[in-house]
């Protein structure tokens, strides 16, 4: 009958499937492989708008074409937070072609240049949230809760973002039934 360690069950895939097809990167920075999401959420965590891209982008660059197609979709909203990557001639861009107020969040320094007749400022202990920068990663722990987004499913980014958007409908309708 043969040796049973070369037979497999009816079921059991032939091989790893380790193809997933879809644009995806490397981000050795982060180190990240297959994608990133970007997205842009109201103070309370709900999502306004989404992007996916492979991982290679940087983040600088990926906010483009997140913000490109918003235009002047939110007008009365006119304050944004961003984190560091998005500093320098990127906010600048945002402020002329938007209108919005682009505010970088920063944690606290862990270092400071003082006079030589001066004591350092003491060091702050322990883990410090960065300023307003916990609405976003709270949104990202709720789409971590969807299994299809819990791990990088889907072959097309667009697939992604509308898996994203789905996710956060559901959570805004389960709020309202409440």
């Amino acid at each position: 009958m043969g040796g049973g360690a070369e037979r497999r069950h009816s079921r059991q895939p032939e091989r790893q499937d380790d193809g997933k097809g879809g644009p995806r990167g490397d981000d050795g920075g982060k180190k990240v492989r297959g994608r990133k999401r970007h997205i842009l959420v109201d103070t309370g965590g709900l999502l306004l708008a989404a992007h996916v891209h492979p991982a290679d982008v940087a983040d600088r660059d990926g906010a483009k074409p997140l913000l490109a197609p918003l235009g002047r979709r939110f007008p009365r909203r006119t304050k944004r937070w961003a984190d560091a990557a998005y500093q320098g001639p990127r906010a600048a861009r945002i402020t002329e072609t938007l209108g919005w107020e682009v505010e970088i969040t920063r944690g606290p320094r862990t270092w400071v240049r003082c006079p030589a007749d001066q004591a350092p400022p003491p060091r702050p202990v322990g883990f410090q949230v960065p300023p307003r920068r916990w609405v976003v990663e709270r949104t990202f722990a709720w789409l971590g809760r969807h299994r299809r987004l819990s791990k990088d499913y889907e072959v097309l980014p667009e697939t992604e973002e509308a898996w994203i958007s789905l996710a956060l409908c559901r959570l805004l309708a389960a709020r309202l039934a409440r």
